[in-house]
């Protein structure tokens, strides 16, 4: 019932839009080869996932990206990776992109005011002596992260004692937990809880390390194009857009952000 007035909710909100003519310059800025390429992250599924009736990406970030392209007024291209590192690896081969804000990724990309926030948090094996988020810092602790993901950024800066083992994709280190007899791995706190859920072998331990506030981001020196960005993301979030677009996908847990300052 939630995904069926999610749905309802979106076609209301859709219907009730006017063609929105972007200024010319942003149209110019953020497409400039005539089609919106979006950078699609499978990495992490509280953004986008695949679509198990037609292989292709759907979610949040996937929505957002279609209606930025309608009210530019041109098509749509979806570039796929499995990381957000990956992603950020290859700025210039898209113009919109959907990740975290991170003072490492700001040389390079201006972001929006994030349109949802989500929590980083550490899952352990069942039978870890660690039972809250404090014990993990500790010399001779070994924690499994995304290479390049928002909390491997985070943790690199932050951690004082443990040691990081950096996996390909966030979903990669999951699976290195056990594979390499590993202390902790840190990540997006609702996918490891579902990775919990069918894995009695490990547990989410209770809090948070970090909020990770998703946001659009575009290349850096597209004045016009991260000023319309801005206000598009004000708006899908104050309209209902990005809790729709999250509920329809199964990921109505993860919170809308708050209206920029």
């Amino acid at each position: 019932m939630a995904r069926l007035a999610a749905r309802f909710a979106l076609l209301a909100f859709l219907a009730g839009c006017a063609t929105t003519s972007a200024p010319p310059e942003a149209v110019k800025q953020l497409a400039p080869t005539g089609k919106l390429r979006a950078a699609i992250n499978y990495g992490n599924p509280v953004l986008a996932q695949r679509d198990p009736a037609t292989g292709g990406p759907r979610g949040v970030s996937v929505d957002l990206a279609q209606e930025l392209g309608r009210r530019l007024g041109v098509p749509v291209e979806l570039v796929t990776f499995d990381a957000a590192g990956k992603v950020f690896d290859a700025v210039g081969a898209w113009d919109v992109a959907f990740f975290a804000i991170d003072p490492a990724r700001a040389s390079q990309v201006d972001f929006t005011a994030p349109y949802v926030v989500i929590e980083g948090g550490y899952m352990v094996p069942v039978n870890s002596p660690f039972r809250a988020i404090a014990d993990v810092d500790r010399a001779g602790v070994r924690i499994a992260v995304g290479n390049k993901s928002a909390y491997d950024l985070y943790l690199t800066r932050t951690l004082k004692n443990a040691q990081l083992v950096r996996a390909p994709t966030s979903p990669a280190a999951m699976e290195l937990l056990m594979k390499e007899k590993l202390d902790v791995t840190a990540g997006v706190r609702l996918p490891l809880v579902e990775f919990a859920k069918t894995h009695p072998d490990v547990r989410v331990i209770d809090g948070r390390f970090m909020l990770i506030e998703q946001a659009m981001a575009t290349p850096r020196g597209r004045d016009a194009g991260i000023r319309y960005l801005r206000e598009f993301v004000e708006e899908m979030k104050a309209s209902g857009f990005v809790a729709a677009g999250l509920a329809r996908s199964g990921q109505g847990d993860a919170t809308v952000a708050p209206p920029a300052r």
